[in-house]
């Protein structure tokens, strides 16, 4: 089954086009990726989704119209969206960070329960669990970001960049996490991530984007072992 189906999408900053006819479709529990270079529209791909950019096309979450819902409207449908650059809240601690992922959820235990999920999926944060956010290092605030969109209990996770900025270790827990998450869960996830070898490792399929338009899409094995695949994103 479909979960999210974008055909035809196309979105601009301003006069400025930036996306143009980009088509997707993620199935509920699947993973799909989005590969492109700087400046090839994932990010704003997006934010179509999550309504922080006005689109045309066909955009669609478990049969309902997103087109022209705000943000918090695309949320309570059961979207999260994890930005690039993270989005940490400084001065709230990793716990209350936590709860305001909850913040529309009423029914306490389950969220306590969440919690003490996101602790175990993310045991750095377990450590920092009093620490502001201001004092984390970027892997622990990507963590955090993460775990602050599961407490929504979300049906489909966007995710932005995850692996940017941090060290090769760390990347690889993020992704180890992510991977346990899915499994664990069912959450869809759409991915957007400049480092095709971890991407590879969680998606299913992947659309490549050029220039803001859909230009490929296939299966993680297949893509891997195209030629051009292979030299513009996995260092082959």
């Amino acid at each position: 089954m479909t979960l999210l189906e974008l055909v035809d999408i196309t979105a601009s900053y301003g006069r400025i086009q930036v996306l143009e006819s980009v088509s997707l479709a993620v199935p509920e529990g699947g993973a799909v990726g989005i590969l492109g270079a700087n400046g090839a529209g994932k990010t704003t791909t997006l934010r179509a989704i999550s309504g922080t950019v006005r689109s045309t096309g066909t955009l669609r979450f478990d049969g309902k119209d997103l087109r022209g819902l705000r943000p918090d409207q695309v949320a309570s449908l059961g979207i999260a969206h994890v930005p690039e650059g993270r989005g940490t809240l400084s001065d709230l601690t990793v716990r209350e960070n936590l709860r305001i992922g909850a913040y529309k959820r009423k029914d306490r235990k389950a969220i306590q329960t969440d919690v003490d999920y996101c602790l175990d999926l993310f045991p750095q944060l377990q450590d920092r669990i009093r620490s502001n956010g201001s004092a984390l290092s970027g892997g622990e605030q990507q963590m955090l970001a993460i775990a602050r969109a599961i407490m929504a209990r979300p049906r489909l996770l966007l995710l932005d960049e995850a692996s940017l900025g941090l060290a090769p270790s760390t990347a690889r827990a993020v992704y180890a996490a992510i991977r346990r998450l899915r499994t664990e869960s069912g959450i869809a996830m759409l991915v957007v991530e400049q480092n095709a070898n971890l991407a590879f490792t969680l998606v299913d399929t992947a659309t490549v984007l050029e220039t803001g338009r859909s230009v490929l899409t296939g299966s993680a094995a297949e893509l891997k072992g195209m030629d051009e695949i292979r030299r513009a994103y996995l260092g082959g």
